[in-house]
């Protein structure tokens, strides 16, 4: 449970926020490159952390992002003109580069000087590992782009995904560091369908042992949590899943490399959501149904969504799976909207399960508090730290920290980071 003046210090991120000057002390996920897919190609509209933006592609094929409001009377920068290494607004034909400076200003007399006076608010943006970036925040303590291992290493059967969620980022964030709920809300009772034998063990383990023993380790790039489940064997099932400030969370997936899923602040009441596949690994869905999320036409929204209660199946969800939804991320999204656009977290009533969560709570809250005080989070000036793993095992191993510090050094030795490229 929370107080009332934490739950809005942890939920608020628009401009002047404490959490929302931490979030832009990173670098985040903002576009897929298919939405400015050329140079010169018609600008964007984007919202990140309660600020209406537009992003464009220059000519010289560099990106560029500033605010949406033309800084002379306030018009959309969304209907304007993309052309030679700047945005033109179309009211009186001012034109901004990516610093957001005017440079251009053809309502005004050829002498005059007045375009050098005006400058919008405009933001560094980067095509980088899969994905258009966006840094926020101060320019003298702008950092390095993050050095995910997807970043850096190539694998052409990556798949990339985004789509936004009508809920708090928090409430989705939250979901990401909870294992439990996965042998509940992603349970199906048929394991087999779809998955290689190793998944389907491991699947199985996870779906039968819903009440795993939680340990969770500070990191220099946020945390660690483990989940481990004994077995009858004697054995231990383990799943370590690291958690990245501010909010990335690369989540154990039986057999596979796991996923890396980024859930960002669109506004108070909304947020983004993009995810990395390394292997292009398919999720589990009903029979028939989509094998990944897919898109309401026109916007970013799942088309199961609570319009149309999410798909439920009622007779699925006697038969086939625990939900009767078709996939992890409708199952997901439909958890985390029900909650309301902003979870009252003063009414809510946590549990041994919820030990990552409340450490990650208090993780962000006193990052967010030290930088009021004028502390910058230590972890923005080593992008390294952003190269993280997850397990999942069945092993003899009962301690997953040092479980986990043994994985990740085998995991990025100079050998292994040669032999994936």
């Amino acid at each position: 449970m929370l107080t009332a003046a934490d739950n809005r210090l942890l939920t608020r991120t628009g401009p002047g926020t404490p959490m929302g000057e931490l979030f832009r002390r990173f670098w985040l996920p903002a576009l897929l490159p298919s939405e400015l897919p050329e140079p010169d190609c018609a600008p964007v509209r984007l919202k990140m952390l309660g600020e209406d933006l537009i992003a464009w592609r220059n000519t010289d094929g560099s990106y560029g992002v500033m605010q949406n409001a033309c800084p002379h009377r306030g018009a959309s920068m969304f209907f304007g003109r993309n052309e030679e290494n700047g945005l033109r607004c179309v009211y009186h034909g001012w034109k901004f580069d990516t610093e957001g400076q005017c440079v251009d200003m053809p309502n005004e007399p050829a002498e005059s000087n007045f375009k050098h006076k005006i400058k919008a608010a405009a933001y560094p943006a980067a095509h980088w590992g899969g994905f258009i970036w966006v840094y926020m925040g101060p320019k003298a303590v702008q950092p390095e782009l993050p050095h995910y291992d997807w970043c850096i290493t190539e694998n052409p059967d990556r798949t990339y995904h985004k789509w936004m969620q009508e809920s708090n980022y928090l409430q989705g964030l939250e979901g990401n560091i909870d294992s439990s709920h996965a042998s509940f809300l992603h349970r199906f009772f048929d394991f087999e369908h779809d998955w290689n034998t190793n998944r389907t063990r491991r699947g199985t383990l996870l779906f039968e042992h819903g009440a795993p023993l939680l340990t969770a380790k500070e990191t220099e790039f946020g945390f660690i949590y483990g989940a481990q489940r004994t077995l009858q064997t004697g054995e231990f099932y383990g799943r370590v899943t690291p958690y990245v400030l501010p909010v990335y969370t690369v989540i154990p997936n039986p057999g596979g490399e796991g996923g890396g899923f980024f859930v960002l602040p669109r506004d108070d009441e909304s947020s983004w959501w993009f995810t990395v596949s390394p292997r292009g690994a398919q999720l589990a869905a009903m029979p028939n149904a989509p094998k990944y999320v897919e898109l309401e036409l026109g916007s970013w929204r799942q088309s199961a969504n609570k319009d149309n209660d999410y798909l439920i199946d009622r007779e699925a969800q006697r038969k086939v799976n625990y939900t009767g939804l078709p996939t992890n991320r409708v199952q997901d999204g439909m958890v985390t909207e029900s909650m309301g656009v902003v979870m009252d977290r003063t009414a809510e009533h946590l549990a041994s399960a919820d030990l990552a969560i409340i450490f990650m709570r208090r993780l962000l809250l006193k990052l967010a508090r030290q930088l009021a005080q004028g502390i910058e989070p230590e972890v923005c000036k080593h992008p390294e730290f952003a190269r993280v793993w997850p397990i999942d095992a069945v092993n003899t191993e009962s301690n997953l920290g040092d479980l986990w510090q043994r994985h990740h050094a085998t995991v990025f030795s100079e050998e292994a980071l040669k032999a994936r490229g």
